[in-house]
């Protein structure tokens, strides 16, 4: 029972080993202006991506052009002596929750207070194979 249990938990990451994640949590920018970024390298291969946000003017491309090098890091740890141009790497999920909001007042006229919220979000990006 337990040699079975154990040859499916190496199957299993022989399957997993195509495939990588990186998150990026607590970014201080609203989840609205990160998905832009996010929606526009979504399937892409990577090449192609790492293109797209070194050009793109956008503020959050920077903090997803880093996540995508990270998440690069991580494949290459996991498959040490492959080649990650042979991988054929794309950008298979990626998704924007979410995260707290702090909320402030702002003077207002005539003594009253409005309330600003300074939304903040968390970003998951999972790289995967072409063929899978």
């Amino acid at each position: 029972m337990g040699s079975r249990k154990q040859d499916s938990a190496i199957a299993r990451k022989e399957a997993n080993k195509d495939v990588v994640k990186a998150s990026l949590n607590n970014c201080p920018s609203s989840p609205r202006k990160m998905r832009l970024v996010a929606d526009i390298i979504r399937g892409e291969q990577v090449d192609r991506a790492l293109y797209i946000l070194k050009y793109s003017k956008k503020e959050a491309s920077n903090k997803l052009e880093k996540l995508l090098l990270s998440a690069m890091a991580n494949w290459q740890t996991k498959n040490e002596g492959a080649d990650i141009e042979e991988a054929n790497l794309i950008v298979k999920e990626i998704f924007v929750d979410s995260a707290r909001q702090l909320k402030r007042l702002r003077p207002a006229p005539q003594g009253r207070g409005y309330r600003i919220r300074k939304r903040s979000n968390h970003v998951t990006l999972i790289l995967g194979n072409k063929e899978n």
